[in-house]
């Protein structure tokens, strides 16, 4: 049996509530004690005031012990016809109250079994020790009814607790939830932030650092050469001024742009691209095969930021002074690897290969880019020598059908064919 109610100290206005509803049970109760059998009226016997102190004196405990409660309160009442009393509602008034709290402090199963004994018990004793009269059936059966409409009544009011609590769970489980979401959607932001802010300036500044690193190697031999590299070097570091500037600034906004921001780079800069590894010394190739469909803009993102970092890594980590970059079109995927053969002693890379430089996110967030839309990435040393980015990407459903060759040249964005140069962005 499972009981509800609380054993602490209680508060000091329940215990005003609680003298009001001692008084009032003692003063139901002993009006009930003036009713005579006959229907008249009387002054309350002695035995009348003993049964409503006993009754009343042992309400404080339905709230701890509501079984105990139940228990006196009913015995009690049985009492009422053996003391030459009439045994009616009123007189059983404190059984009543017992009744109702043991319905709601208690488990249903128990609660009925305990409040149907009592009932019963409380009919019988008309039967035992008063009158035997088919009269009073009447008063019998309202005696038996009240503990049991208290009891349905407690049983109610427990319900009404039972879903208030639930629903105050669910409201706090809710607050919960949303700050679990708002935490988590503020790690993601973080982390697409950093990973943004990671390709923007590794990319700039690998290419400053091989422009520098190419300018000091000829400063004293061509120095032609070397206004050249350190004219595209001031040209490279301006460009990532105004990246990274225009990348701080959308942070700070507070609100909507007044003006509609740059597209994000796609493969339709790819040419733009390679031609700033070119400038740095980097010699790419370019190869596609298939037909070039329109990328959703977070795929499109996705594939020029793994070609800018992969090419990146090349120029600091390869050793090398050429990569090789393919593009093939299928129809539910594009497949683009970045390959390098790692033969060559690269100069842009000597200043960036030193062993003790902490390992960097490139690779990491490549990873998390494709698989952020749907892809996958594979890196690793080829067995033929030097290294092999490959990722693959989902493409969106072809509109139609078309019969270009699935395997072969095909244009390019921006006009490179092939092995050859790429062209200018459309």
């Amino acid at each position: 049996m499972t009981n509800t109610g609380g054993g602490g100290p209680r508060p000091r206005g329940m215990w005003w509530r609680e003298a009001a509803v001692m008084a009032t049970a003692f003063a139901v109760c002993l009006l009930g004690g003036v009713v005579r059998v006959d229907d008249t009226l009387s002054a309350p016997p002695a035995a009348a005031y003993l049964i409503a102190v006993v009754s009343c004196a042992v309400l404080p405990l339905r709230h701890r012990a509501p079984v105990a409660a139940v228990a006196a309160t009913t015995a009690a009442g049985m009492l009422v016809p053996l003391l030459g009393l009439l045994l009616s509602p009123l007189i059983v008034a404190p059984a009543v109250i017992a009744a109702y709290s043991l319905a709601v402090r208690t488990e249903r199963r128990a609660a009925s079994a305990v409040l149907l004994a009592s009932a019963a018990l409380l009919a019988a004793s008309t039967l035992l020790f008063g009158a035997l009269s088919w009269k009073d059936a009447s008063r019998m059966a309202a005696v038996a009814a009240f503990p049991l409409v208290a009891g349905v009544l407690g049983h109610s009011t427990q319900n009404r607790r039972a879903y208030l609590a639930a629903v105050e769970e669910r409201a706090r489980r809710a607050e919960k939830t949303r700050e679990i979401e708002a935490r988590r959607r503020v790690a993601e932001e973080r982390l697409r932030i950093a990973r943004e802010l990671h390709d923007l300036v590794a990319h700039q500044i690998t290419l400053a650092n091989a422009q520098a690193t190419v300018a000091a190697h000829l400063f004293d031999t061509r120095p032609e050469q070397t206004r050249k590299s350190l004219k595209e070097l001031v040209e490279t570091t301006g460009d990532a001024l105004d990246d990274l500037r225009a990348t701080v600034g959308l942070l700070r906004e507070s609100g909507d742009a007044a003006a509609p921001a740059e597209p994000a780079p796609g493969l339709s800069r790819l040419p733009a691209l390679l031609e700033s590894f070119r400038r740095a010394g980097l010699d790419v190739s370019v190869h596609q095969e298939g037909a070039s469909r329109p990328l959703p803009p977070g795929v499109d993102l996705t594939a020029y930021r793994i070609v800018q970092e992969a090419l990146t890594n090349v120029t600091k980590h390869a050793g090398t002074g050429s990569a090789q970059v393919r593009l093939t079109w299928n129809r539910d995927r594009v497949t683009i690897t970045v390959a390098d053969d790692g033969g060559g002693a690269h100069t842009a890379s000597a200043a960036s290969t030193a062993p003790d430089r902490p390992p960097g996110y490139g690779l990491i967030g490549m990873r998390e880019r494709a698989t952020a839309v749907g892809g996958r990435l594979s890196a690793g040393s080829r067995p033929e020598g030097g290294f092999l980015v490959s990722t693959e990407l989902p493409l969106p459903p072809a509109k139609r059908e078309t019969d270009g060759p699935a395997t072969g040249e095909a244009p390019m964005a921006g006009g490179a064919t092939g092995d050859g140069e790429a062209g200018d962005a459309p």
